[in-house]
């Protein structure tokens, strides 16, 4: 496999160790990287690394530093941090399997692909996927990575496995606190029914190539249209832009359904029956 692998060590179900390596299974979408740049002669601005009452220091005379009480701090070095011993270091316990759908979206984070690590490990790491698959249960850890233990997630994907960092409960915030205030009313029927038929009119198999960052081209775009200026500002009015229509506060929602189920397709939605990805 050309990549290189993110962690290697083990999965331990009871009394059962499978050697697997793990692979991130995102990249970086594409961007637009902009540098700070001194406008009176065109150069990029730089940073350093300064003490006060001392100005630039070096690099290898920098050590990481908590805070004890104001002014006070432990010194710590990169080794002291990296001789920390846990043992989700090296082996990822499942300790709990819950149904997957019990996780709240909010929780999950990064995913992250699973192999087993040669052919030896191969039979027990097919004989666990298929017992998740087959009992419709996440298995759940801990793992460290990177100088952080996550709790984890593991679960079937086509041949292989998905771990997924999960989030802990004090890293998410309660929703109820956002949505005191909606009302508890029922939607009238034929509302919802039209609601409802939008919808499905809308429907299809998910194929994430079809979605692209319009926000990229757009500013690619005014890259382009700034250098064919020569400098001058371009700005764009908001309502020319197609962003005018949020102040409209008489909207008939029923009429509004109507003439979008009515409004032909662009693009016919892909038939529901494609297959999809297994997981």
């Amino acid at each position: 496999m050309a990549a290189r692998a993110y962690w290697q060590g083990q999965i331990r179900l009871a009394l059962v160790s499978i050697p697997v390596e793990i692979y991130t299974a995102t990249k970086s979408g594409a961007s637009v990287s902009f540098r700070q740049i001194h406008e009176p002669t065109g150069k990029p601005i730089h940073y350093e690394k300064v003490v006060t009452g001392v100005g630039p220091v070096d690099t290898d005379e920098i050590m990481k530093g908590y805070e004890v009480e104001k002014g006070s701090y432990v010194l710590l070095d990169q080794d002291e941090i990296d001789a920390v011993k846990l043992e989700s270091k090296k082996t990822l316990e499942l300790t709990q399997f819950v149904d997957a759908n019990e996780i709240d979206v909010l929780y999950y984070d990064k995913p992250y692909f699973v192999v087993p690590a040669d052919d030896l490990a191969e039979e027990a790491f097919i004989v666990l996927r298929e017992a998740l698959r087959r009992t419709k249960k996440v298995g759940l850890g801990q793992l460290a990575l990177r100088g952080r233990e996550y709790v984890v997630s593991l679960k079937p994907c086509g041949r292989g496995m998905v771990l997924e960092t999960l989030r802990y409960a004090e890293e998410v915030r309660k929703a109820q606190s956002y949505f005191r205030d909606i009302s508890d009313d029922k939607p009238d029927k034929e509302l919802l029914d039209l609601a409802e038929s939008l919808i499905e009119k809308k429907s299809g198999s998910f194929d994430a190539s079809e979605f692209h960052n319009r926000y990229v081209d757009a500013l690619q775009e005014l890259i382009a249209r700034k250098r064919k200026s020569k400098g001058g500002k371009i700005v764009e009015d908001a309502e020319e832009a197609g962003g005018g229509q949020r102040g409209s506060n008489v909207v008939d929602l029923m009429a509004a359904l109507k003439d979008s189920l009515e409004k032909p397709e662009g693009k016919k939605a892909k038939s529901s029956g494609k297959k999809r990805a297994s997981g």
